[in-house]
């Protein structure tokens, strides 16, 4: 049996962190040893009931030293617990990792889970660490391309695995009403709210929450008691953004129509409170696996078109694609589903789940990620 490290700055929340602990997962039932090493989280809890066991070290750090002195640890960890391979998930720790997995001669691998901006050369070097994997996984098509042109790397050396969807989460059969009835208390969600958009991301401003409050001023001019929009969303420290919002709404006259509820740990619930979700991001998604879960859970979603959301989104089939930061256009999507028959928009939601589960499946993630450790580890297909 293998013991495999994954490095990954925390475990709060988002994409990479839930990726980290479903591989975790995977590893533990198929025998191998899942250590994470990481600052640590929120999702601490998630990693140890999956099985996976936390190594704690200040990853979070973009201090060179800091970084530099990781790496050391990093190399002493793997001597100590006999690690097979290293999987880096993020810059700044990938660098410790790239570091540690040369000094001890073991296989490296990373996930690009991000399309990272190189607005002058010195970042570019410092992105390139995540495309110096011996394999190096692509969190969707868009993004596998991305990684050979910008680093060019060889097209046999970048694997294509979407991220997963748990679906046994996210199915509205496993949401029992009483969790979503307590998430409408909490965001004062009732008969009067109307159509109820969601957009769950991250409260950063390239995910476009700003453009959506204005799509909501656009709908409500015309339609004033029409809709709802939920932001939900860790700030991770952005005060000063989450204010902005607040004050745009105010500026607009819809802060009564608006709800920024932060961090929700119930997101499947979520999903089941809305009508349709938002994914309304000003740059390209590597993923966008907001919109893979609420598709799964049967809403319908109007994403920008471009980046990876052009593949997980199929227009006018499980929702609709808008162009990024245009505020009139997702005016007129929203407008679009608010009329759209209850009928339509039950066949979109279906058709939606039928997608996310054919395309997906968490399961598929995991299987797929073992079988790159097992191309630099053939001792692993002997797993039970």
């Amino acid at each position: 049996m293998a013991v495999i490290l994954q490095v990954t700055p925390a475990l709060d929340a988002g994409g990479v962190e839930r990726t980290t602990i479903e591989v975790a997962e995977a590893l533990s039932r198929a025998g191998h040893t899942a250590l994470v090493a990481s600052s640590g989280g929120r999702l601490e809890q998630e990693l140890a009931a999956a099985g996976g066991e936390l190594v704690r070290m200040d990853l979070a750090t973009k201090n060179p030293w800091r970084i530099w002195t990781n790496a050391a640890a990093i190399a002493d960890l793997v001597r100590a617990r006999g690690v097979s391979l290293i999987h880096a998930r993020s810059r700044a720790p990938a660098w410790s990792a790239y570091w540690a997995a040369r000094r001890t001669g073991l296989p490296f691998v990373t996930t690009y889970h991000g399309i990272y901006k190189a607005d002058w050369p010195g970042k570019r070097w410092y992105n390139a660490v995540m495309a110096r994997g011996d394999i190096v996984i692509a969190n969707s098509h868009y993004t596998r391309a991305h990684v050979i042109v910008e680093h060019g790397v060889e097209p046999e050396r970048v694997v294509a695995i979407p991220r997963g969807v748990d679906l046994a989460a996210f199915d509205p059969a496993a949401v029992a009403a009483d969790r979503v009835a307590t998430l409408k208390q909490a965001w004062g969600l009732n008969a009067e709210s109307g159509f109820v958009f969601l957009l769950p991301a991250r409260l950063t401003r390239w995910k476009g929450q700003r453009v959506a409050i204005d799509a909501a001023a656009h709908v409500l001019r015309s339609a004033p008691r029409a809709m709802t929009l939920v932001i939900a969303g860790d700030p991770q420290g952005r005060g000063a953004y989450v204010d902005e919002l607040k004050a745009r709404a105010v500026e607009l006259g819809v802060a009564d129509r608006v709800r920024i509820v932060g961090h929700v740990a119930d997101m499947p619930a979520a999903f089941m409170t809305a009508d349709a979700a938002l994914a309304p991001s000003l740059e390209p998604e590597a993923f966008g696996r907001s919109a893979a879960e609420a598709q799964a859970m049967g809403v319908p979603v109007i994403a920008s078109e471009e980046g990876g959301f052009a593949e997980t989104v199929a227009p006018g089939e499980s929702g609709m694609l808008v162009a990024p930061g245009d505020a009139g256009a997702l005016a007129a999507a929203m407008t679009g589903m608010i009329e759209m028959s209850h009928a339509m928009r039950r066949t979109m939601g279906e058709k939606a789940a039928s997608r996310a589960r054919a395309l997906y499946a968490k399961g598929a993630l995991q299987d797929a990620t073992l079988r790159v450790y097992e191309r630099l580890l053939p001792q692993m297909k002997s797993r039970a």
